[in-house]
């Protein structure tokens, strides 16, 4: 697993294994954030087989699947939303974990500066540079 703390809440990861979801709720994530379409996976990491893991484990699994037509600001809201109804820190993983940073990001737009969006982003290896006008202006909005 590579998974990057963007805040002391808040985590991504590159596309993580049913077998993984003991481990992570050992590292005390109570939700996992599926950003992975299930036309990526081959069945074994299909939402079913990745809700199964899920409560066998004790985690919540929210499914915010991450496409060209999904990757809206209001996918960042239910992001918002899912962290909030939490009970206890979140994971989200995607193919490489920069999905989930984008997703983060616009759930972040107007609540952190843009600035530190993109270097919380960059200190963990993503480069969300290219959405610095986007951000400005959701948090204009």
């Amino acid at each position: 697993m590579d998974i990057r703390q963007l805040t002391p809440d808040f985590a991504v990861s590159p596309q993580i294994d049913p077998q993984d979801l003991p481990a992570i709720a050992a590292l005390g994530f109570s939700t996992i954030v599926a950003n992975r379409p299930d036309a990526e996976v081959p069945p074994s990491h299909q939402v079913e087989a990745m809700q199964a893991a899920a409560t066998a484990a004790g985690i919540e699994l929210v499914v915010l699947p991450v496409t060209h037509v999904t990757l809206t600001p209001d996918l960042g809201a239910q992001l918002q939303d899912a962290r909030a109804n939490a009970k206890g820190p979140v994971l989200a993983y995607c193919a490489s974990g920069t999905r989930s940073t984008i997703v983060w990001a616009l759930s972040q737009a107007g609540k952190r500066d843009t600035n530190e969006i993109i270097e919380t982003a960059a200190q963990n290896g993503y480069d969300l540079s290219m959405m610095r006008s986007q951000l400005d202006a959701l948090a204009g909005s």
